[in-house]
């Protein structure tokens, strides 16, 4: 099963993923795909992680969620946007290099048998327009990504102010 839930800036999209995966596991997992840039970025990262408690078992993995062994668990990835960010960066901004690799990568994640992903996402392309040329080209990335997951997904919901809008499933 993939849940897909996306939504803008602080819609209430990472505490409904949590509180499903609760619901769904005793023991469930959650998959940070955050690059630790700077000690700020860091210390940010240490208060999400201390916000879990002891049920979670926590995974940090920048780019390559295939190599995690999701088979029977219930498990959160937190988020679609940092973890794009993290293949723009390392292909110099090549946007379809970019969206070929995390395809592939969430590819081999849903080859995987008895597992439930909840994936979560940002939908950038709602808010500002993007000031520089490498922003309005990731924005295009992520959005194609959006699409592709959405298309993946068994179930997505679109959080609007901390109310999830079921769109599809």
């Amino acid at each position: 099963m993939i849940y897909f839930i996306t939504g803008g800036e602080r819609s209430g999209k990472s505490s409904y993923a949590e509180n499903l995966a609760k619901e769904l596991s005793d023991k469930p997992m959650y998959v940070a795909t955050a690059r630790k840039w700077d000690d700020d970025f860091k210390k940010r990262v240490d208060r999400h992680q201390k916000g879990r408690d002891e049920r979670w078992v926590n995974i940090e993995k920048e780019k390559y969620l295939s190599e995690i062994d999701f088979s029977g668990q219930v498990a959160v990835i937190d988020c679609v946007t940092l973890w794009l960010t993290n293949f723009f960066v390392d292909t110099k901004n090549d946007v379809e290099f970019s969206l070929e690799q995390a395809k592939a990568e969430f590819d081999a994640v849903c080859k995987q048998e008895n597992k439930t992903i909840i994936i979560i996402s940002n939908e950038i392309g709602m808010g500002v327009h993007a000031e520089t040329h490498i922003g309005r080209k990731f924005t295009e990335l992520q959005g194609w990504m959006n699409q592709y997951l959405a298309k993946k997904a068994d179930k997505v919901v679109l959080m609007v102010s901390g109310i999830p809008v079921t769109i599809k499933g």
